[in-house]
């Protein structure tokens, strides 16, 4: 029992003294990775001093740079100390708890520490011998949260991206390995964007991702995350970046529409491209190419072992031994660029299009555009002059427009930037520079000095017509702008250019709609419950407003719009709720009519109103004159200022015929605004009918006449409701009985 009790204590003090040797280990571990010292910078260190000591670390243990066999190890460590402390929340963490990640302490992230096993048991990898120290090529694909917005999001616009997720642990990430090793090497110098996202460090960044899950692929383009679901195969992932990439980038060109697409210069205002190979299919490198330039130049390929291109390559003399590039501009028969090589290299084809990326005259058509021909002044050295011809796209201005095409090209300079702009696509801008709308086509030249807008400029007089003469005065004037910078003596603040390229709201409306369909297509078939869950919150939340909208229409007590016009006729009874009573911001519209005129007139009356019955403001009502023919006389004898400038005598109002009058009441203010009736009607006449005939055509032209009398009252009506009518005001209205008005009269 005592041998027992022995050796039982030895194991105890055994396993204790393992354990202690264990926490020594962890403790030196998590101390020797200590981010501050890595970087040599003090715990009160701010983020501009923590980013220059890692710039010049990162610069000195660069492993293409520094051949010391520890130069990979060091620059891992000084890239992620880096990370912890330029994010906030991390290197509080590791303030705190010496943690820098939220499960991981710092010395377990590197592969010479212990890991974590369940969160409760360490031990040393290396006693598996298995080595999964993440490969110095594969670190420098490593995405942070900040980065990817503020870098791949937006460079996404430009190229797609190919983004594995992975993490620690994740044996099937090996198993994928050679498959991505091989697909990157193959992509990426075609211009594929690489990024790798560790699920453990950057789950922020693997949540806005919608990745759950290690392994995962995800494609990237125009700032749209897809995932990819097949196998992870080389071939699969080639053709899964092409199916990312917007259709028609590359039009098939043939002998049949080449023409047409080189001629289509003048409506997309962009150059075009050409692309001469043997194989059937657009090649990915030229699709890659066509994405990235697409907002500036147009692709075109041409498979030269089709029959239907023999016209096509016998007219531009193409090798058909290698793949040729042709760039042409303005001149649809002569290319101003040329490139041919057997390995067509991505940086080759960028330096080919981005140096020829702009018309010889391109037309200003969006602000961007503005900014790149012409941009603002930053040295002496660099300053731009920008000459733009203020023109028309009719057919008469075609010849002055080409001939400061030919005028431009044949006075290239790096100083000089020439445009055009049609001036009633950007009225605006010519205002600005011309102070009125100019009848001829007008040279301006101007400098840019502050991306606010403020221009120094001159116009040249004269304008331009094209003739040799304006040619010779604009060739001196530009001479001596050289000579004289202070030539420009006019300043001027441009308005931001309007948007000619701007896709219809309704085009942009069903992109977004079929890219959301997409989208919920490839969730429903390939998520899990977890990662539907938003969508399909989406879902219900749009259902339950739809119906919600649609039993709120059902149950409204609001009334159906009338498809006729309600008038009603002033009475002793309706006087007073129609007008002295009327409610504030109310108006009463009343046609004056009689007996004989009252059915051509209130049809015409409610032809002419229709459309502003909808107006709930709006009241519509007759007066019969033949009634109360003494109220329209008392209403312009109570406005004094009113009847003065109409000229007309008391006798005259007594006498006048008010018929076809219409006038627009403000019961509560107390004042009103009066239509006069306008005969425009035709009133022919012929002397050579009988006597019944001009009798019988005699009654015929006196109703017509009534009915032409509110011919311009929708004009009228338009006015009222812009507010632009006189208005008269009364100091109380008369009353519909005719001896009322009399005794307020003689009192």
């Amino acid at each position: 029992m005592t041998g027992r009790r022995t050796n039982r204590n030895h194991q105890t003090l055994i396993l204790a003294i393992f354990l202690l040797l264990l926490s020594a280990q962890l403790v030196k571990t998590a101390s020797e990775y200590d981010p501050y010292k890595i970087l040599g910078v003090s715990r009160s260190a701010n983020q501009p001093e923590i980013k220059r000591a890692y710039k010049n670390l990162a610069r000195e243990w660069h492993p293409d740079k520094n051949k010391d066999p520890n130069a990979e190890d060091m620059f891992i460590k000084i890239s992620k100390s880096y990370e912890i402390l330029s994010n906030e929340e991390r290197r509080s963490n590791f303030d705190r708890y010496g943690q820098m990640d939220e499960n991981q302490p710092f010395g377990q992230s590197q592969h010479h520490g212990f890991r974590n096993f369940h969160n409760s048991f360490y031990f040393d990898e290396s006693f598996f011998h298995f080595h999964r120290s993440r490969d110095f090529a594969d670190s420098k694909y490593l995405l942070h949260h900040a980065q990817f917005n503020s870098d791949i999001l937006p460079d996404s616009h430009k190229r797609p991206y190919l983004i594995k997720v992975t993490s620690e642990w994740c044996f099937a990430c090996i198993h994928i390995e050679p498959v991505w090793k091989e697909t990157v090497q193959q992509l990426e110098p075609l211009g594929v964007g690489i990024g790798i996202v560790d699920l453990g460090y950057e789950r922020r960044l693997a949540t806005q991702l919608g990745a759950h899950r290690a392994p995962s692929i995800i494609g990237l383009v125009n700032g749209k995350v897809t995932f990819f679901h097949q196998a992870v195969v080389r071939e699969h992932l080639q053709q899964f970046i092409e199916d990312l990439l917007p259709h028609r980038l590359v039009e098939k060109i043939t002998d049949d529409n080449y023409l047409a697409f080189l001629d289509s210069w003048h409506v997309e205002n962009k150059p075009s491209v050409l692309l001469f190979d043997q194989v059937p299919v657009v090649p990915l490198l030229y699709k890659l190419t066509a994405f990235a330039f697409r907002d500036y130049v147009r692709f075109g390929y041409v498979d030269q072992g089709d029959t239907h291109n023999t016209r096509l390559l016998r007219q531009f003399n193409i090798n058909t031994y290698a793949p040729t590039m042709l760039l042409f501009k303005e001149d649809t028969e002569r290319p101003v660029d040329v490139i041919q090589a057997r390995g067509m290299k991505r940086q080759l084809m960028d330096e080919f299009v981005s140096n020829n990326k702009f018309l010889q005259v391109p037309r200003l058509v969006n602000q961007q555009l503005f900014d790149e021909l012409c941009p603002v002044k930053q040295f002496h050295r660099r300053r731009k002059y920008c000459v733009l011809l203020i023109t028309g796209e009719e057919q008469a201005f075609l010849p002055g427009n080409k001939a400061f095409v030919d005028f431009a090209t044949a006075n290239k300079k790096e100083v000089l930037r020439f445009s055009y702009v049609y001036q009633r696509q950007q009225q605006p801008l010519c205002l600005a520079l011309l102070n009125q709308v100019s009848l001829t086509p007008q040279v301006v030249i101007l400098e840019r000095r502050s991306p606010a807008g403020k221009v120094l400029y001159r116009s040249v007089n004269g304008g331009w017509n094209g003739s040799e003469e304006d040619k010779y005065h604009l060739q001196e004037q530009l001479e001596l702008l050289q000579k004289d910078p202070t030539y420009l003596s006019l300043d001027a603040t441009l308005p931001e250019l309007n948007n000619e390229m701007a896709p219809i709201f309704i085009i942009q409306w069903m992109n977004a709609a079929y890219d959301y369909i997409l989208q919920l297509y490839d969730e429903l078939l390939y998520s899990n419950w977890r990662e539907m869950m938003p969508i399909l919150s989406l879902i219900f939340s749009a259902l339950f407003i739809l119906f919600g909208t649609v039993i709120i229409q059902a149950f409204s007590s609001r009334p159906p719009k009338k498809d006729f016009v309600e008038v009603t006729e002033l009475t002793d009874i309706t006087y007073t709720s129609n007008l002295i009573k009327l409610r504030p911001g109310h108006i009463n519209v009343v046609l004056v009519l009689t007996n004989a005129s009252k059915n051509a007139l209130l049809r015409k009356f409610a032809k002419e109103v229709f459309s502003f019955s909808g107006t709930q403001t709006l009241h519509f009502s007759f007066l019969n004159a033949d009634k109360h023919y003494h109220w329209m006389p008392s209403l312009l004898r109570s406005a004094s200022d009113a009847t003065e400038s109409m000229g007309h005598s008391e006798e005259d109002e007594e006498s006048s015929d008010y018929t076809g009058h219409v006038l627009a009441l403000n019961g509560h203010k107390k004042y009103f605004c009066l239509f006069r009736p306008v005969f425009t009607g035709d009133d022919p006449s012929n002397s050579e009918t009988s006597f019944s005939d001009r009798s019988r055509k005699s009654r015929s032209r006196s109703r017509s006449k009534v009915h032409h009398k509110l011919d311009r009252l929708g004009l009228w009506m338009e006015r009222l409701m812009e507010g632009t009518l006189p208005r008269l005001h009364v100091p109380a209205w008369p009353s519909l009985d005719e001896t009322a008005n009399t005794s307020s009269t003689e009192s």
